[in-house]
């Protein structure tokens, strides 16, 4: 089926108590893996760019690739910007036909950053897609760019931005991190209880690579609808590719490009399943179409 808006599919997920596996794709064949995963569990996807990535293989290549993988699958799949800065690029997104847009101005202050969200949110909606949006920084690299320490974000200003904005998700700052943890996550709870009654916005957690299972539930208990894995992601993605070499000394690309996509699509359904996704597509199908 032609990629679906971001919006009912985290309404429904938040609804029905179960999260959405968001993954930051790599190549064609991660975004591929990403679908035949979730195609063999029934599941939604979402499968989120980078800004890097799309200046790497340019928006053009990016939407071919996603059309072609997820016109013909039966799953709800949609293909988003993942922390966009720059207002230029999200507008070529929205423009090529990506179905969601984070715009991160997470950085600026409170004022700047309802401002230019308002902008894009207009823009998207034209466009009926949706929008994800921050306040408060999350700690750690993504895309090249760190934060030293986490800004936490104030319930007051979550519960404003959300009233004057209609996001189709919302990232706050509550203790995650971009990465892999070093001891053990400081999660929030509390706060991201306090930020999902105020808003009831569905919550996007980044950072969710390292979380244990008993963080995950949680979360999703407290309103989370969309998780995001990108380093995990990395990490196979190297690491199945060296393996399978030096174990068979094979110099068949397709051999070791085989082994690395199955690679991918086994932690790409443990995720999916993990999260609650499975099973989940027909229930979404006449909301989406």
């Amino acid at each position: 089926m032609p990629l679906v808006n971001l919006k009912p599919v985290l309404r429904e997920a938040k609804a029905k108590g179960y999260a959405v596996a968001a993954f930051n794709p790599v190549d064609y064949a991660s975004m591929k893996a990403m679908v035949k995963a979730a195609e063999e569990l029934k599941a939604p996807v979402i499968i989120q760019s980078s800004a890097k990535t799309i200046k790497y293989y340019g928006h053009k290549a990016m939407i071919g690739w996603m059309r072609e993988i997820a016109d013909d699958s039966p799953v709800p799949v949609v293909l988003h910007l993942d922390h966009g800065k720059d207002i230029d690029m999200i507008k070529k997104c929205v423009e090529m036909g990506w179905t969601s847009v984070m715009i991160d101005w997470s950085d600026k202050p409170f004022d700047v950053n309802l401002e230019q969200t308002k902008k894009v949110v207009d823009i998207a909606t034209k466009a009926g897609i949706g929008v994800e949006a921050e306040i408060g920084e999350i700690h750690g690299v993504e895309d090249d760019m760190v934060v030293d320490a986490v800004h936490y974000t104030d319930p007051n200003e979550a519960e404003k931005f959300c009233r004057e904005l209609d996001l189709a998700a919302f990232a706050a700052a509550i203790g995650t991190a971009h990465g892999y943890y070093k001891g053990e996550p400081d999660v929030k709870f509390d706060l991201m209880g306090e930020i999902n009654r105020r808003t009831n916005t569905p919550m996007a957690l980044h950072g969710g690579t390292g979380l244990n299972d008993e963080i995950i539930q949680k979360c999703i208990k407290l309103g989370c609808a969309k998780i995001n894995i990108s380093t995990n992601l990395k990490h196979v993605f190297i690491d199945s590719f060296i393996d399978f070499h030096q174990k068979n000394k094979k110099y068949e690309p397709l051999h070791v490009l085989g082994a690395q996509f199955e690679a991918l699509k086994q932690l790409f359904k443990e995720k999916i399943a993990q999260f609650g996704g499975t099973n989940r597509a027909s229930e979404l199908l006449s909301k989406v179409a």
